[in-house]
């Protein structure tokens, strides 16, 4: 009768013989799986719920710092830089247990269809002196716990978690750059958003009224009752006319919807923005080259080129590491059933010392790499620095220059508004004097949309002086907050940065 372990080993070895066809005539039959419809629609409805999901309603008129704290809380852009951050901190972490020991516990089975056996001979005459015997089961049991360490490993892993730690800041000031883009898109788009709230209504109403006045100019014209060219003169007066009420009204729409994609706000929701007096706009900044300082010290970009230095760095230390000889130390507990074996239970342990010496070769060519890669990385950031304090410098004349657009703006608004308020006193019945108070009606209303566009530009204008330095306005953390201690916080900040950055 066959004993049951060797039963057992023997239909061990069929089944494993019997898999290996199946197991190969398997490896052929993957074939791409397209998504179904029904699949790609939920998926669809999904990803359009998670867009708008956990935001706080509107229950009021957005102010500008409100606008400005909801697109930073929900912009899917910045979220997306959040969780890029929140990864990179999770890697470090990942690498800094890299440099940990292993502790590699191990078990296993061996088994064999015959005897594992030797016989010995005589080196001298050859001649058998034992006959054939065995100290190895047919099925034996295997376990053990080895505790492993290696220098080179530990030193890669070292410089390697110090590259992650790095990435971490890097991702920081990433996260930083988006914020402040954001921001300034808000700041663009609002006092946009703002003059379209304002006007867009009185500029359907004027359009209704001009191409009444174009069916009257066409009939005057058929008629004969004035001149020519003076009806086809106001016809092209009417045309210019709508042909610019049409575009700033585009303009105006446009404003409008991107406000509410900064926002994440859901399309076709309807909101109010504040109704509030237009913050008056500050003096243009003389401290230059204090504001330079502030820039080389804190803009993201120049922050980021620096700890790339850093990791850079690290990679020419780790691979110089690798130069050394290594040592490792394996110890631990060891275990075989081999009823054979005197004991069955022993702890191994050994050290061993091994030198590429052919590999201490590539030093000077690692120590100029070094030298090579630091100065690139310098030169780098120097010529982006270069181009930060030139964005400094030139953000602050491009606001100088706003405000002047603004100035002029205003004045032509109150100029246009006398001309409008004169015709529409001077106005009588006849045709020629309607059409006269439809144009400069037009007229100082293209007058106030060009204010408001100059407004929304001197803003646009400051803000990239803000971003220009690269301040911050944000709270450490923003998903505790909600949008009115958000909002709040910011307006706080950017009044106290003004007040005691920039300088008349």
């Amino acid at each position: 009768m066959t004993p049951p372990n060797k039963l057992f080993a023997s239909r061990f070895h069929q089944m494993v013989l019997c898999s290996i066809p199946i197991l190969l005539g398997g490896c052929g039959t993957i074939t791409p799986q397209v998504f179904s419809t029904a699949e790609i629609q939920e998926r669809a409805q999904q990803d359009r719920h998670a867009m708008y999901a956990e935001q706080e309603p509107i229950d009021g008129p957005i102010t500008f710092h409100e606008a400005a704290a909801r697109a930073l809380k929900y912009n899917l852009d910045y979220r997306l830089k959040l969780m890029e951050n929140a990864l990179t901190k999770s890697l470090n972490e990942v690498a800094s247990y890299e440099m940990l020991p292993r502790l590699i516990a191990g078990a296993g089975y061996a088994a064999r269809n015959n005897d594992s056996g030797g016989r010995s001979i005589g080196i001298v005459d050859g001649v058998e002196t034992l006959r054939p015997s065995t100290s190895q089961d047919r099925d034996r049991t295997l376990a053990n716990l080895t505790f492993s360490w290696n220098a080179l490993d530990f030193g890669v892993s070292y410089y390697r978690a110090q590259q992650k730690a790095d990435q971490v800041l890097m991702a920081e000031e990433r996260r930083r750059k988006v914020a402040q883009n954001v921001l300034q898109d808000v700041r663009n788009s609002y006092w946009r958003a703002v003059g379209a709230q304002r006007l867009i209504g009185r500029v359907d109403s004027l359009l209704l009224r001009v191409n009444k006045a174009l069916e009257r100019a066409k009939r005057v014209q058929k008629e004969g009752l004035m001149p020519q060219p003076q009806v086809l003169a106001y016809q092209r007066a009417l045309l210019d006319a709508v042909n610019l009420l049409t575009l700033r009204r585009q303009d105006l729409e446009l404003a409008r919807a991107e406000l509410t994609a900064l926002m994440s706000v859901a399309p076709g929701t309807r909101y109010m923005l504040a109704e509030e007096n237009e913050p008056a706009l500050p003096a243009v900044p003389t401290n230059l080259e204090e504001l330079e300082t502030m820039a080389l010290e804190s803009r993201p970009e120049v922050m980021e080129e620096w700890y790339r230095r850093r990791v850079t760095e690290n990679d020419i230390k780790a691979a110089k590491i690798l130069l050394w000889p290594n040592v490792s130390i394996d110890v631990g507990p060891q275990y075989d059933s081999n009823q054979y074996n005197y004991n069955r239970n022993w702890i191994d342990a050994g050290v061993h010392v091994s030198w590429n010496i052919f590999k201490m070769a590539q030093l000077p060519a690692l120590e100029k790499a070094l030298a090579d890669q630091n100065k690139t990385d310098d030169m780098r950031r120097m010529a982006l620095s270069m181009a930060v304090l030139t964005q400094v410098r030139v953000g602050v004349q491009r606001y100088s220059l706003a405000l002047s657009e603004l100035e002029f703006a205003e004045e032509s608004l109150r100029v246009d508004q006398s001309l409008f308020s004169y015709a529409k006193a001077a106005a009588k019945t006849q045709f020629d004097s309607e059409l006269e108070v439809i144009r400069n009606e037009a007229r100082a209303l293209l007058a106030e949309y060009q204010r408001y566009a100059s407004y929304s530009n001197a803003q646009a204008a400051w803000g990239r002086v803000y971003n220009s330095i690269g301040l911050d306005v944000l709270p450490q953390t923003i998903d505790n907050h909600d949008i009115k201690t958000l909002s709040s916080s910011m307006e706080q900040t950017m009044v106290g940065w003004q007040a005691t950055t920039f300088k008349k």
